[in-house]
């Protein structure tokens, strides 16, 4: 079958990596559409879930399970779904991957129950888990020109960056405008542009397709992704102390040190270990995991912050993302096509950490009643420059001079370390800002409004110091870890490299 689909996806398709260049900025918009639809579904459903339990009549204890589904689907699949995309060919991953997330969107758009709901979302991430590292794939094998593949790459970053706080604002319209079930019935529109271009614009070419699928590591790689991510997503309702919690990451750490012991030993391994030794993609890994980690700080936390206690509407509080938007797609552009290559990722990029530390220090002077335009909008303007100077870049040197065989499995890694470092930083902000409030209240009258209001600001500014550590954090492993100067890209590397 997936022979056929390969053949089938050759037949009137055009080899993107000869393509003219016009042509291939059309192949970039189509991807940036099915990665913004896989992104910003992490964080669109969020704003419509009281509506949605109002709806289908679901408890607040299983609310969680509305979000986790989709992650637990998407993380743990994602570098099977890479593997695939290397051996059956992207062209087929990518179009399979972006007509089933929109059909399992359309299935929770229409859920008529708590579990028909949750089905949906496990299976859009069960589609992401293809789409999204053969939209970076195809992404990394289209522009091959250092100064296109530049620009190129500070798009997608941005989208990446972005991609949450689009989410926010669409999620918020759609629930006042319509209802919530548009946040799900709108990925069809996503996902018919995307297939539609996909099918005209892209090529196809199985780059590993001498090598075979690696099922012992699928296996150790896939529950190890899953027992960490549960184990996390536990933890924001149960104590660290519970089986639950602290048994599932124990089993998952023992899982992926199996897996990453299994890949020394495999013939065909599913994450090669040259994928990884690379020192410059070693230290854009991490630094992807740190940035998921940080940024629910801003997303998270601000949004209840905006909402709780400045009384935005949902549409008012996406609004008020906008201009952190703004400016993560304006560094974007700056960092990846005139700071690194002319300075290189070991100054840039934890400068731009620097920048996101100051930004999120300062969100944590926030008030009851503070202000947004003073309190809270010059900060996110530094915070989205920060992110646009760290995102972009670490995940173009990510997949940067990769084999062609590989390029499928090393996006996956950098879409992994995304979406585990999100689940670490949920967890632990959610853990830490809890903890913060309850130690505020700890003497007080918790019956009293007003102390009950500053028990949820010392939760909020808790939860961005630490976002402010963790990029702090980040800037010094970054600093320790990239080589200096600016990085050539290896010519070799670029003519192997086929669509």
């Amino acid at each position: 079958m997936s022979q056929t689909l390969t053949e089938g996806a050759r037949k009137g398709s055009v080899d993107s990596s000869s393509a003219p260049s016009s042509r291939r900025w059309w192949i970039l918009a189509i991807i940036g559409i099915a990665q913004l639809m896989v992104v910003l579904d992490a964080t669109i459903v969020n704003i419509a879930l009281p509506s949605a339990q109002a709806d289908l009549g679901f408890s607040d204890g299983n609310r969680q399970w509305i979000v986790t589904a989709y992650s637990l689907a998407f993380a743990s699949l994602l570098l099977l779904g890479g593997r695939i995309a290397d051996l059956f060919g992207r062209k087929p991953a990518f179009l399979i991957g972006v007509a089933g997330f929109a059909g399992a969107s359309v299935l929770g758009g229409a859920s008529t129950s708590f579990g028909m709901l949750v089905t949906a979302r496990a299976l859009q991430g069960v589609f992401g888990a293809l789409l999204a590292p053969a939209a970076l794939s195809l992404l990394n094998t289209t522009f091959t020109d250092a100064k296109e593949r530049a620009k190129a790459f500070s798009v997608y970053g941005a989208i990446a960056g972005a991609g949450g706080a689009v989410g926010l604002l669409l999620g918020g319209v759609l629930t006042d405008a319509l209802d919530w079930r548009w946040t799900l019935f709108v990925n069809l529109v996503f996902a018919i542009v995307a297939f539609a271009g996909g099918w005209v614009l892209l090529g196809n070419h199985r780059d590993a397709a001498n090598s075979r699928l690696d099922l012992p590591g699928t296996l150790l790689v896939s529950a190890g992704l899953f027992a960490v991510v549960y184990g996390f997503s536990n933890a924001e309702t149960h104590d660290w102390s519970s089986p639950l919690t602290w048994g599932f990451l124990t089993a998952g750490g023992i899982l992926l040190s199996a897996f990453a012991r299994w890949q020394t030993r495999a013939e065909h391994p599913l994450l090669p270990m040259r994928v990884l030794l690379d020192r410059d993609r070693a230290a854009s890994f991490v630094t992807v995991l740190i940035t998921g980690a940080g940024m629910f700080g801003v997303f998270l936390f601000l949004t209840y912050y905006l909402q709780l206690n400045l009384g935005f509407s949902p549409t008012r509080t996406g609004v008020a993302f906008l201009p952190m938007m703004a400016a993560l797609m304006i560094m974007a552009q700056v960092s990846t096509t005139v700071l690194v290559p002319r300075i290189g990722p070991k100054i840039v990029i934890p400068a731009g950490f620097a920048i996101a530390v100051a930004g999120m220090a300062w969100l944590t002077g926030i008030g009851v009643a503070s202000d947004f335009s003073t309190a809270v909008l010059p900060q996110l303007l530094l915070i989205g420059a920060g992110l646009g100077i760290v995102m972009p870049p670490a995940m173009s040197l990510a997949t940067s001079g990769i084999a062609a065989e590989d390029a499928g499995v090393a996006s996956a890694t950098v879409n992994t370390m995304q979406q585990v470092g999100g689940s670490i930083g949920t967890a632990l902000l959610n853990t830490l800002a809890a903890s913060a409030a309850t130690s505020y209240l700890a003497g007080k009258d918790a019956t009293n409004k007003l102390v009950r209001a500053q028990s949820t600001i010392e939760s909020y500014t808790t939860a961005f110091w630490w976002s402010a550590g963790f990029f702090a954090a980040g800037a010094v492993i970054a600093f320790l870890l990239y080589r200096r100067g600016a990085q050539e890209q290896d010519p070799d590397a670029v003519r192997a490299v086929h669509m």
